[in-house]
């Protein structure tokens, strides 16, 4: 069980306001029945931050401590980590880590000494899961609520129910009930790709499109990108007084489609007006599949931090069609 910090491990502070405070031990030690598992769990507080505060260094020395963990004979492994980033890294540690045995992060909307905290439970929950013969080969998974998730699926949908986790259009893999994991589905792809430490050197951009959107503020980027995810409207789509600035950046970088609607896929032949996602697509853009912009961020800025050509970028995003 690795530690990263995040409400599940916070306390409130003098000065007001819930803090990082409590490591990996001690979030063991407070949850009622993990002793009485026949799981020997070995223990260690990597970070102690807020899950907004970590980078892709941070993933990357996470993800070569779970390999190590896994290679040393570890069964299964459990995070913990903040709420506001828990889907892009268990997107980064299922593309990363590439091994059949469990790897689960989960982590609380509610701090430990908040009325109803989730952690506890959260935490057993992800235990079990990673433990359950039946999690072996789903590549990384989020428990929440009694709800196991998909890394390449899932999304938090609120700010702050305990019900935040959902995966749009696919649903939970499983449940935990009575601290049994029933689990019904696979959500991994089988592709992997290096955690290479040269990935916190690149500065891959997510652009969100809204309506009137004129690119101005994709003008004043310059050059400052390695690479690019758009978040376009619909199925895909940009304003077209973007579409010559957005092919111009397509020319000279990775450019990547994505939709900021929260569920669906990039079309790629449906509409055909300037701006759609067919001119785009034909302008060099590169779809994203099912994958929200926030996971595409994290494939692409992993992909070019292992030398990937533009056909390794297509065929990498094909497979989340």
């Amino acid at each position: 069980m690795i530690a990263m910090g995040g409400t599940i491990a916070m306390a409130p502070s003098a000065s007001g306001g819930i803090v990082p405070s409590l490591g990996a031990d001690d979030l063991v030690a407070a949850v009622p029945g993990l002793a009485d598992l026949a799981v020997e769990i070995r223990t260690t507080t990597l970070r102690s931050l807020p899950s907004p505060s970590l980078g892709f260094d941070d993933l990357v020395a996470l993800s070569d401590l779970v390999r190590a963990e896994l290679a040393a004979g570890a069964v299964g492994v459990v995070i913990t980590h903040g709420t506001d980033t828990i889907e892009e890294t268990a997107f980064f540690l299922d593309l990363t880590v590439g091994t059949d045995a469990p790897v689960v992060v989960t982590g609380a909307m509610r701090h430990p000494e908040a009325a109803g905290a989730d952690g506890p439970a959260n935490l057993y929950a992800a235990v079990r899961v990673a433990t359950a013969p039946a999690a072996r080969g789903l590549g990384a998974l989020v428990v929440m609520s009694d709800e196991i998730h998909g890394a390449r699926f899932v999304r938090k949908s609120h700010t702050f129910s305990t019900a935040a986790f959902v995966s749009p259009a696919f649903g939970p893999l499983g449940l935990v009930v009575e601290g049994d994991p029933r689990i019904r589905g696979a959500a991994r792809t089988g592709f992997t790709v290096a955690a290479s430490p040269a990935i916190a050197e690149l500065r891959v951009g997510l652009l969100t499109v809204a309506l009137g959107d004129d690119g101005e503020l994709l003008r004043r980027a310059g050059d400052a990108f390695d690479g690019l995810v758009i978040a376009g409207l619909g199925a895909g789509h940009v304003p077209a007084g973007m579409v010559e600035l957005v092919a111009e950046f397509a020319s000279a970088i990775p450019v990547v489609l994505s939709s900021r609607t929260g569920a669906g896929s990039v079309l790629r032949q449906t509409y055909g007006y300037p701006g759609s996602e067919r001119d785009l697509l034909d302008r060099g853009l590169i779809q994203s599949g099912f994958l929200d912009p926030a996971k595409a961020r994290v494939l692409l800025a992993l992909l070019l931090a292992s030398g990937a050509t533009r056909d390794d970028l297509v065929s990498a995003f094909d497979r989340y069609r």
